[in-house]
């Protein structure tokens, strides 16, 4: 238990099971939306928001968060009303934001590159007290959304139209998703760094979908593989001197291949007992004549 003894691992270990917890519990929403990617558009953003920082000679974590609100709410904005040429704006968004920040922080007295890349990848020693009262608030603010709201979130992630008529707020917990995954990256930042925070928010979901049937078992089990990816990396990275964000992710695809390998025998077991239930009987359906997407067997 040596990793335990020096404060900035105290801090690190915290932050990790922090953003192990909450990248999970937003990313299942994404995924669900298919804008798994959007964590990444993101963090792009959010490194004009650390030059700002570094220039004004503020928290960088808070003027990230600021300028990847504004940034998710623009994105937002763009699918709503984006047509032919959405997908254009946001490509000049994400790469702007990427420029701005590297300008900006070599604008500033106190900025570097040597900061641009904790920022970029993560780093253990970089992680302070002001850090951590940042990600604790900020993690409160995602995790009283993504549980307090997770019926109305899964609602809209599954049919939007559907939502809409039931009477919900379709827009608003769009909204609402945007904001909670911008906050989510800027709290991942200093773990696993803006360049792979994507990653930590979409794999561990990806992968408690392949032995789980249920959005329940599939949001519990992607925390837990999040917090256990986290933990597990950042531990590595002491002891091994490796960068902690690759690590993180590089496990969490492990887990991924994993469970994949062992989903594939369970899926064929189960059909085979699904075939043994119904007597062998199967319903063809001639090769002229394909079956619709709707027909279940």
């Amino acid at each position: 238990m040596e990793f335990l003894t020096p404060p900035f691992m105290q801090r690190a270990l915290l932050a990790a099971v922090l953003v192990g917890v909450i990248a999970p519990a937003v990313g299942i929403y994404l995924v669900q939306r298919r804008q798994a990617l959007m964590g990444d558009g993101i963090g792009h953003i959010a490194m004009t928001g650390v030059g700002l920082g570094f220039l004004l000679s503020t928290s960088p974590v808070w003027m990230a968060t600021a300028v990847a609100v504004a940034g998710a709410v623009v994105m937002e904005l763009i699918r709503w009303y984006g047509r032919t040429r959405g997908d254009l704006a946001l490509a000049m968004l994400f790469y702007g934001g990427m420029a701005g920040g590297v300008l900006l922080i070599n604008l500033s007295d106190t900025g570097s590159n040597a900061n641009l890349t904790s920022y970029l990848f993560g780093s253990l020693s970089t992680v302070s007290s002001e850090d951590i009262t940042s990600i604790c608030v900020l993690a409160a603010f995602v995790l009283l959304v993504t549980l307090g709201l997770r019926r109305q979130l899964f609602a809209v992630s599954q049919d939007e139209e559907f939502a809409r008529v039931t009477g919900l707020p379709v827009r608003a917990l769009n909204l609402l998703v945007a904001v909670t995954a911008a906050v989510t990256v800027t709290v991942a930042m200093r773990v696993v760094g803006l360049l792979l925070v994507s990653a930590l928010m979409v794999v561990p979901v990806a992968a408690a979908q392949q032995i789980s049937r249920s959005f329940k078992v599939t949001f519990v089990l992607s925390v837990v593989i999040g917090t256990a990816v986290t933990l597990a990396g950042t531990i590595t990275s002491y002891y091994q001197d490796v960068p902690p964000g690759a690590t993180i992710v590089l496990l969490a695809i492990a887990v991924f291949v994993a469970l994949t390998l062992l989903a594939t025998p369970m899926a064929g077991r189960r059909a085979r007992r699904s075939e043994a239930a119904s007597g062998g009987c199967t319903l063809e359906v001639p090769a002229s004549r394909p079956a619709p997407d709707e027909l279940r067997v």
